[in-house]
This record gives C-alpha cells, sequence and structure tokens, in this order.
C-alpha cells in the first residue's frame, strides 16, 4: 500500500510541478530561469554546456542543520579539476564556514542514472524533469546509499535534501568547480574579479537554475529578475538551491512581490533590514540613502556606495513596543532598487505558555522519559558586507593649442593645455562577520536542602544561567546581544509549554535567568520537577534567540541536565510528637 500510494503521489507531483505544493516520494521546491550566455576570455575563462552537477547535503528537517558531509554528483568526468573549495554546502557558509580554496583531489559521483541537464546556456532547463529526477525512489534510494542510510531512514520525514548546482569552469586558464554560493563568495574575494569574466555563468546561469518556490530552510523564495545577472549578496542570501522535503507541513507565508515579514518580541532590541541593488553605479558625488518609517519614526542610512549591480543590505536597529501589535514598515530609497518596500512585522508576547501550578496530587502513571531532545533551528554566524569607495585618481594631459604672433610677422604654436583628473571610483567590499557563543548552567535551586552537586529530588526546583556574547570584529551598531530564552521540559515532551527566560546582565556579553516563579513561596527564579518524575536524568532544553545582525538573527539550542533520584516526601516525616 506504501509503494501505491507513493507511485500515485508521484503522478499528482508530475500534474502539478509548476505549483508550490507537489508531492511524491519527495516534494522539490525548485524553480529556476536564466539564459543569455556571454563569452568570457577565450582559452582562459570559459564554461562548456554539459559541464555542470549538484551537490547533495542530508540534512535534519528539525533544525536545518546538516549532518553529513556533501556529495558532488555529475555526468562528466571531472578528474581534471585542479581547484575547489571543499565540500561545504550553502548551510555551511551560511553558520559561519569560511570559503577556503584548495588544489586537493576533486572527489565526485558519476550516477548510474544520468543527471539531467541543470545549467544551460540560455536558461531553458526543464525544471520538471529535474524534480522529477531528485524526487524519484530509484534516485534517493541511491543517495541514501551515499550517505549509508536507509530508504526509509532518509525519507521518513526527519530529514530533508538540499540542492546546490556545481558548475566546471576554466577561469585564468586553470579549472574550477563551485557552486553559485561559493562562486559569489570568491567573486567578493577577488573584488569583483570573477564577475568581470565570467557574469553570465557566474552570476546569472549558475545561481538562477535552481532558487526556491516558497521559503524553506531559513532561505526565501525568490522573487527577483530571471534573466539579469545577480549582486553576490543576492546569490549568497536566496540562490543556487532547491530543496526534496519528505513530510508535509504548512507552507511559509507567501508573501507579494515588494514585501517582507518579519517576527519579533517585545521590549526588544531587533534590526530591521533590506537589500538595495544598483543598476547603475552608486558613488560619492551621489550617495544613495535608504530611509524606515518605523510606528511614526525615521531612519536614514545615508552615504551608501555600491557599484554598478550589485547590492548591499542596509539597516536600522530599533526597539519593539511593549505591547503585543502588527506593525507595518514602510522602506524608502533615493537611487537603486530595494527587495522590499514594506515589511510586515509581528510583534509577540512569549508569555502565555508558562507550564502549571504543579501540585503534590499530580500523577502521570503513563509516563515514559522521551529518548531525544527535540531541537529547534539554529544559525550561530551570520555574515554581511558594506561596500566602500575611493577615488581612483587617472590625470590626463588636454593639449591646447594657441598661436602666439611675433612682432616681426612671425609666431610659434603653444600649449595652453591641462591637466584633468579623468580618474575612476573603485569599490572595496567590506566582510562582516558574527558569531553567538552561548552556553547554560542547570543546578538544583539553593533552597533545595539535599541537593549534592546535580544530584537532586523530584518535586523540588531547578534554576538556569545562560550567558551569551555576539563575537566579531563588527561595529557595535551591528548586532545586538542575546536577549531571549524559552526552556523546554522532558514532562511536556518538549513542546506545549515553556518557561520564559529573562535578562539579568543586558548588553553583549548578556546574561539571563527564569522569570521568578509566581507558584514559588520564595520568589524564587526557579522551574519545579514534578514530583512524579522518574529517577533519571532530567535534561532541559533552551532556545537562545534574539541577537541580531543584519544578516538575521542568530539563534541556538543549549542542554542541561540534573540526576534525580527520589522525591521531596523522601526528606519529609509527619508523625505523633514522641514524649520527652
Amino acid at each position: 500500500m506504501k509503494k501505491i500510494f507513493s507511485f500515485l503521489l508521484c503522478l499528482l507531483f508530475l500534474f502539478a510541478a509548476a505549483s508550490p505544493a507537489a508531492w511524491a516520494d519527495g516534494d522539490g521546491n525548485f524553480d529556476n530561469g536564466g539564459g543569455g550566455m556571454g563569452n568570457g576570455e577565450a582559452g582562459r575563462n570559459f564554461w562548456n554546456p554539459g559541464q555542470d552537477g549538484v551537490r547533495v547535503t542530508l540534512v535534519r528537517a528539525s533544525d536545518n542543520t546538516p549532518v553529513t558531509t556533501p556529495i558532488d554528483l555529475t555526468n562528466k568526468d571531472e578528474s581534471n579539476i585542479l581547484y575547489h573549495f571543499g565540500k561545504k554546502s550553502k548551510l555551511h557558509y551560511r553558520n559561519g564556514a569560511s570559503l577556503v580554496g584548495t588544489a586537493t583531489t576533486y572527489h565526485y559521483i558519476v550516477p548510474k542514472k544520468g543527471l539531467p541537464t541543470i545549467i544551460t546556456d540560455n536558461g531553458n532547463a526543464n525544471i520538471t524533469a529535474i524534480k522529477r529526477y531528485f524526487c524519484s525512489s530509484d534516485t534517493l534510494k541511491r543517495i541514501a546509499a551515499h550517505f549509508n542510510a536507509s530508504y526509509s531512514t532518509l525519507i521518513n520525514g526527519n530529514y530533508k535534501l538540499l540542492i546546490e548546482p556545481i558548475a566546471y569552469i576554466t577561469f585564468g586558464g586553470q579549472r574550477y568547480a563551485m557552486t553559485a554560493t561559493e562562486a559569489a563568495l570568491y567573486d567578493q574575494k577577488l573584488s569583483g574579479g570573477l564577475k568581470a569574466k565570467m557574469k553570465d555563468l557566474s552570476h546569472k546561469n549558475l545561481p538562477l537554475s535552481m532558487f526556491l518556490e516558497h521559503a524553506d530552510m531559513g532561505y526565501p523564495k525568490f522573487t527577483g529578475s530571471r534573466n539579469k545577472a545577480q549582486s553576490d549578496s543576492t546569490i549568497i542570501s536566496s540562490l543556487g538551491l532547491g530543496i526534496v522535503k519528505f513530510k508535509e507541513s504548512p507552507d511559509e507565508d507567501e508573501d507579494d512581490p515588494g514585501t517582507a515579514s518579519y517576527e519579533y518580541r517585545v521590549n526588544t532590541d531587533v534590526i530591521t533590514a533590506v537589500d538595495l541593488t544598483a543598476n547603475s553605479e552608486i558613488n560619492p558625488d551621489g550617495p544613495a540613502k535608504v530611509t524606515f518609517r518605523i510606528k511614526g519614526s525615521k531612519y536614514t542610512v545615508s552615504n551608501i556606495v555600491i557599484p554598478e549591480e550589485e547590492s548591499q543590505v542596509v539597516w536600522v536597529k530599533w526597539h519593539t513596543p511593549s505591547s503585543p501589535q502588527s506593525i507595518d514598515i514602510n522602506v524608502s530609497s533615493n537611487k537603486g532598487s530595494l527587495s522590499a518596500s514594506t515589511i510586515h512585522a509581528k510583534v509577540v508576547s512569549l508569555d502565555n505558555h508558562e507550564p502549571p501550578d504543579p501540585k503534590a496530587t499530580d500523577r502521570n502513571d503513563s509516563f515514559s522519559v522521551p529518548t531525544s531532545v527535540t531541537h529547534r533551528s539554529e544559525i550561530t554566524s551570520r555574515s554581511w558586507g558594506v561596500w566602500s569607495a575611493h577615488w581612483h585618481a587617472y590625470w590626463v594631459w588636454h593639449e591646447h593649442w594657441v598661436w602666439h604672433s611675433d612682432p616681426d610677422g612671425g609666431g610659434e604654436w603653444q600649449d595652453h593645455g591641462k591637466w584633468k583628473d579623468e580618474g575612476w571610483w573603485d569599490f572595496d567590499f567590506n566582510s562582516y562577520k558574527a558569531t553567538l557563543y552561548a552556553s547554560v548552567s542547570l543546578q538544583p535551586d539553593d533552597k533545595v536542602p539535599t541537593a549534592v552537586g546535580k544530584n537532586m529530588k523530584s518535586g523540588y526546583g531547578i534554576k538556569i544561567n545562560l550567558s551569551a556574547h555576539v563575537d566579531g570584529s563588527v561595529p557595535a551598531s551591528h548586532v545586538t546581544g542575546l536577549q531571549t530564552a524559552v526552556s523546554y521540559f522532558p514532562e511536556f515532551q518538549y513542546k506545549s509549554y515553556w518557561r520564559l527566560l529573562e535578562i539579568t546582565t543586558p548588553g553583549n556579553p548578556s546574561a539571563l535567568q527564569y522569570k521568578k516563579n509566581e507558584y514559588s513561596t520564595y520568589d524564587r527564579r526557579v522551574h519545579f520537577t514534578p514530583l512524579w518524575y522518574p529517577d533519571s536524568n532530567y535534561i532541559v532544553s533552551t532556545y537562545a534567540f534574539d541577537a541580531w545582525t543584519p544578516a538575521g538573527m542568530l539563534c541556538t539550542n543549549l542542554d542541561d541536565q540534573v540526576a534525580i533520584s527520589g522525591s521531596v516526601y523522601d526528606d519529609w516525616h509527619i508523625g505523633p510528637k514522641l514524649p520527652e
């Protein structure tokens, strides 16, 4: 029955390939564009059709964490590749991995069932064929085998596949292998040197060969041009990826073009950002400015410079209101084009999921200790950059010959010319990176009379100390400290209820503890373990977030535990008073 059901779903997927909602053995979140392959420098900078492939990464669905070393698939013999950047996925780079070139042997796999065409020189790759290939059970079984996993494990809903197009190119006379993200990162290192030689491949047909139909893994639905070269930052943030998933989940909100959405917490320092793209050069002679209008206040970012056909992130740091509400943020610029002109911000409170009052009579006879801890999606590093410009002087002598007559009727020509600076603006991309470092310590509360180290009896309270800092050589105006954390508990299977931490040391670094418990006789910052909890390790999972950068929020999962043995009843005895 399962095979028949999968086959019927696959047929449904193929008939609906142009639709975001399509299900087979895998659900393919792919779309593409491109076209108009230009010419590089003959013999030194070129790409030939057919020299393409894909990088496949197995990703844990619960928190979008890569769990395998990626594999590269291609139909061609690519043994002559001299330079590549190792086996890193788009997620690895987003999470802080650096682009490092290597001349080591390039490893790849030629699949028994050949890949469909991934990259074309006209943008007409068959996206239906690409989806069919990567969502078929035959392909998925082979991919599972390459990852030393069973097919049933691959499609059980706990994992997704991240698919990235790869181009095999000749650049500077040498053979390279690179994904779209690697091409953009490499171009940034070369200050535009790759784009100058290979623009139609590296910045159009390669990145536009795959992008998302709807948001997933923290990457947005792409709504930009499908037939124009893209900027490095747009490629890194939005292009050169497809996703196959195996468990139906609600689609992300489908925003209209020109809008974006954020969710913030109440009373929090946040950063709201947009991308500004320069269709023509924006230099210090006529810089751009971007204005954010938020709840009656206006914030303007000035002196923005960007080279032609490039972009950069522009942001504002502001403080959210103290009560939940929806806010429309309007964004405008005097030059270039914005990724969003309206941002829908939803400000929410996390105070409404506190655990119920524990009772001495509580029972849970059917409870079993969870075998695993549920984690949320985490991103601990973000990268972004800002353009700057400096004048490149180029002095040229402009002749101006004038005839000077002599009194005797003769004369001579004299050059009355002058030097003119016919220079130009050189642009530099200043890269920044911030990384979140955080730790927690879970301990029995100080009021627990019989606790020894991390060993305690059930029914008593536990306390938590969370410390965090956002590290990186970035200006303080670019980031916030970590401001929010919530703990999930095993008695609730790490869902339904959470306990909110509050800031006890604001800023960066920051420290957080549980809010005072309203059920605590002494107003302690504790969570009470259930009296009925069995003797075992009591693991608390804490999700720490609201550390903001221009490239988005940083967040992480933190686990710690105490050991439960016995109950509070063991520490108390009620009986008649013995005679003296």
